[in-house]
């Protein structure tokens, strides 16, 4: 049980670092379930591009939600958002800072795998190769205007019999792949660059703004553990309380019985603190509330005064 502990300590104490690797491994699982991925395109006119734009955007779709999901910053920066300001004012700036934290970590694997699926080239030869203009391409000429839109259909299907060594087929192949891979890599290069530029850029703008919203981001993070932390704690000593009561006011029938009662306070010295003032549900209820709609102050100051 104490390892099990330590370890959530860990975890906790290093959520940034744990959410980093996290993001590396979805980026990693996407590049190996479209490497496992069966991909076969319908080679039909009506879904042809439906398949090859669903298999390139609808994964990366479910890739960004896992990682919102995942990510125990989301809830801590909505949980900021929606809160009553109480005693204490929201700093927008906090908000944006957790916002861009977020989804900088939630689009990583969504876009490697819009990029391997651009280099790859299945999936735009399959979405829109019954777009492309015969005109331009030996082997429709004279081919109805039906017709063509069926050839173009089983441009992605080498298994075909009647496209399997045509030329226009792999002419339009070769056209649809060679645009696919550019724009992937170009895709690629600007992600590049922009990431140069943030890194190399970031020491010009405000440091102690970013570093404001760094520290009280963290902060409102780490607070928010302690807060469920310290309530877990009560609880315990709560129930243990709620439960001495209830074996007290059963004393006669445990002395029948010849049961050996604990005394009160018994191991309990330390913990009393916690409990004193709180004495019923009720109490509790209103500490709570309290808690989510008047956030007290950031000044310790005020504490050491009383």
């Amino acid at each position: 049980m104490d390892r099990f502990r330590m370890i959530f300590q860990y975890f906790q104490s290093n959520s940034e670092s744990v959410m980093n690797g996290i993001c590396g491994l979805l980026a990693l699982a996407s590049v190996k379930m479209y490497t496992s991925l069966d991909f076969s395109c319908p080679c039909l006119p009506q879904y042809n591009m439906a398949y090859g734009l669903g298999v390139m955007f609808v994964p990366p779709i479910i890739l960004f939600l896992c990682g919102l999901i995942l990510n125990r910053q989301a809830l801590v920066m909505l949980e900021e958002w929606k809160r009553p300001a109480g005693h204490r004012k929201k700093d927008p700036a906090v908000i944006r800072y957790l916002c861009s934290s977020i989804l900088q970590r939630a689009m990583v694997a969504p876009v490697v795998w819009i990029v391997v699926t651009l280099l790859d080239g299945k999936c735009l030869i399959c979405a829109f190769s019954g777009s492309m203009d015969p005109q331009k391409f030996v082997g429709f000429a004279n081919v109805s205007a039906e017709q063509v839109q069926q050839l173009l259909a089983k441009v992605p299907c080498k298994d075909d019999e009647l496209m399997s060594n045509s030329a226009s087929r792999k002419a339009v192949s070769r056209y649809l792949r060679c645009w696919s891979q550019a724009l992937g890599w170009s895709i690629l290069l600007i992600l590049i660059i922009a990431a140069f530029l943030a890194r190399w850029l970031r020491p010009c703008f405000n440091q102690a703004t970013l570093l404001q919203a760094r520290h009280w981001s963290n902060y409102i993070d780490i607070e928010q553990k302690i807060f469920e932390e310290t309530c877990c704690e009560h609880s315990r000593l709560f129930a243990h309380k709620c439960i001495l009561h209830f074996f007290e006011s059963m004393q006669q029938e445990i002395k029948l019985h010849s049961f050996s009662l604990p005394r009160e306070g018994e191991g309990d010295e330390g913990r009393e603190g916690l409990l004193q003032g709180i004495t019923d549900q009720d109490q509790v209820n209103k500490l709570l509330k309290t808690w989510y709609y008047e956030k007290p102050p950031l000044d310790v100051s005020q504490a050491h005064q009383r």
